[in-house]
């Protein structure tokens, strides 16, 4: 299990989300959305929904960072998303997670196989980053949600 260093310093500005005013609550409607013909009889409402409690499981533990660049498009994220990070989340084999490589800031998705360690990027115009000796990783924390803007 790899879990972040404690005395590691970001090395780009992070914004913790409970620090952030609490979001004004939605609407829901009880309905699902069909991507066709929208049905006007199934206009139903919910309680109100409050994006905090979908996307933030461990508000301490949590914080949030904007993509730069394409390595991770075969996973969805593209540039320019922004990630929501959980700290406090177990990063296993096959998890996607924000690292740290030798001072260099990351999001990969983890591979574990045979005792070594390696960061795969979801694109296959990019290399997969693999732990050598003597590399210094830090875990920052597993990506719980992206969320896009269009």
């Amino acid at each position: 299990m790899f879990r972040p260093h404690p005395s590691r310093q970001p090395v780009v500005r992070i914004h913790p989300a409970a620090r952030h005013a609490p979001l004004r609550p939605l609407r829901l409607y009880t309905s699902r959305i069909a991507a066709g013909f929208p049905s006007p009889a199934d206009d139903h409402l919910e309680s109100p929904l409050d994006l905090n409690e979908h996307l933030v499981a461990h508000p301490a533990a949590t914080f949030m960072v904007r993509v730069q660049g394409d390595s991770m498009l075969g996973a969805g994220i593209r540039d320019g998303d922004l990630l929501v990070v959980d700290r406090s989340r177990e990063a296993h084999d096959g998890a996607i997670v924000v690292a740290v490589i030798d001072g260099d800031l990351t999001v990969k998705r983890l591979r574990t196989s045979r005792g070594r360690i390696r960061l795969e990027a979801e694109n296959p115009a990019y290399p997969p980053l693999i732990l050598r000796e003597g590399s210094d990783l830090v875990i920052w924390g597993v990506v719980a949600h992206a969320i896009r803007s269009y």
